[in-house]
């Protein structure tokens, strides 16, 4: 049986939080056959700069970061980090709710646990169905002025947090 963790690290947005374990669920029993460890943690933008510029020397905060620790054909285990305050910063750009804008971030961070990847253009074209499918799939549809990719997330491969 899969497993997600949610930790609230910030006080600027309330969280649904079973609406979150809920979409990386159905993410995990669908896109991936085995066994999945995973801990999404909701962040401020301080502690996502932090993280940025220690595990990918990128001196600014970030949307999402995925962090896997292990992945084989039978086991998962990784942990999704997601900042709220982003969320409320971009979501009125697209007319929509920062909650909204923040699963949007946790459906691209745990599509990267699964191994979905956006460096290519035909990776990132994918990764733009796969999340859109997830966010139909969940009962949510993209504004149409919202480009659909994430231009500020980041894979760190092999790394672990302290």
């Amino acid at each position: 049986m899969n497993r997600v963790e949610i930790t609230n690290e910030q006080d600027c947005l309330s969280l649904d939080v079973e609406r979150l374990r809920q979409a990386a669920m159905e993410i995990l029993a669908a896109e991936f056959s085995g066994q999945a460890t995973i801990s999404l943690a909701v962040v401020d933008d301080p502690t996502i700069h932090r993280l940025n510029r220690e595990y990918l020397a990128h001196d600014y905060p970030t949307d999402v970061l995925s962090f896997p620790f292990g992945r084989d054909e039978q086991t998962l285990d990784g942990e999704v980090v997601v900042s709220a305050e982003t969320a409320l910063a971009v979501a009125p750009r697209y007319h929509w709710s920062a909650s909204d804008e923040l699963l949007l971030y946790v459906i691209h961070g745990v599509l990267h646990l699964v191994g979905y990847d956006d460096k290519s253009a035909d990776q990132a074209v994918e990764m733009r169905e796969r999340e859109r499918f997830w966010l139909e799939r969940l009962g949510h549809r993209l504004p149409a002025e919202r480009p659909s990719g994430l231009t500020t997330s980041r894979t760190v491969p092999g790394e672990t947090l302290p």
